[in-house]
């Protein structure tokens, strides 16, 4: 690649990421906003209940019989299912984008194009967000930060900062079409999170090229929500390289960049 043409490159993911970065800082001024909202009405609820208690006329103590509102302990698990209603942050694309169909496109990579298929049935969250996210260009000129090679055979990408700690500025969940038996077949294209929180989920996703057996966490399993119909040569081209260092986890020995995303 000549020097103007790196230049310009460059120019176009500066660019890109000084737009990410306002869309975030919005999103984080509209979170406050809503959070302050949340706390208003609390604070106005627990007024009335004040006032309510003050003036029902009950002066009597609570005895050895009575029951009162559990205390919740922030350390204790938590056991119960999340649902999209709780885990969902307000700026996460509704479901419905997924339209409950099959999606098809392509992932063109600076080393080659890969063919994908969607499935907006099985996992409507995921696929909602990677579609909305695909079509307002959020994923040209990201890099694919990550390369297992040992165990576990996946390419990650999806990061803006390209370091595995950035994301849309939102998170969502929960888990969607996790595999029962851990096993993820080449060519599988699932959503990473962090460590047992399965409402951590943004923009990064992997990509599977060769059968992997992947343990569940305390949250579950790794939302799948595609596979690759064609170029996973692509992909084993990449690991075939290797790492920078070597090792069998960390960065593409080449930088493995994502020029563009087209989804219908």
């Amino acid at each position: 690649m000549s020097s103007k043409r790196e230049r310009e490159y460059e120019r176009r993911r500066y660019e890109k990421r000084q737009v990410r970065v306002a869309k975030a800082d919005m999103r984080r001024h509209q979170r406050q906003v809503i959070a302050t909202i949340i706390v208003v009405a609390i604070v106005a609820v627990i007024g009335v209940v004040g006032v309510v208690a003050a003036t029902s006329g009950d002066d009597t103590a609570a005895g050895d019989g009575a029951t009162s509102t559990p205390v919740v302990d922030a350390t204790a698990p938590v056991t119960a299912e999340p649902t999209p209603e709780v885990t969902r942050d307000p700026l996460t694309p509704d479901p419905s984008v997924a339209e409950a169909r099959t999606w098809t496109g392509d992932l063109t990579l600076n080393s080659g194009d890969i063919g994908i298929e969607l499935d907006g049935a099985a996992a409507p969250q995921a696929v909602a967000n990677f579609v909305t996210l695909a079509q307002q260009g959020f994923f040209d000129g990201t890099k694919c930060h990550r390369l297992t090679t040992d165990g576990i055979y996946v390419l990650q990408c999806g990061d803006p900062e390209g370091t595995g700690g950035g994301g849309p500025g939102y998170s969502w969940g929960p888990i969607e079409n996790a595999p029962t038996d851990d096993v993820y077949p080449a060519g599988t294209i699932a959503m990473a999170r962090v460590g047992n929180d399965g409402a951590s989920m943004g923009s990064q996703f992997f990509l599977v090229y060769e059968d992997s057996t992947i343990p569940s966490d305390s949250a579950g399993g790794y939302t799948v929500f595609g596979h690759i119909t064609s170029g996973l040569d692509v992909v084993t081209t990449i690991a075939d390289a290797g790492t920078v260092d070597g090792a069998s986890d960390g960065a593409p020995v080449n930088d493995v960049i994502i020029e563009g995303v087209k989804i219908q």
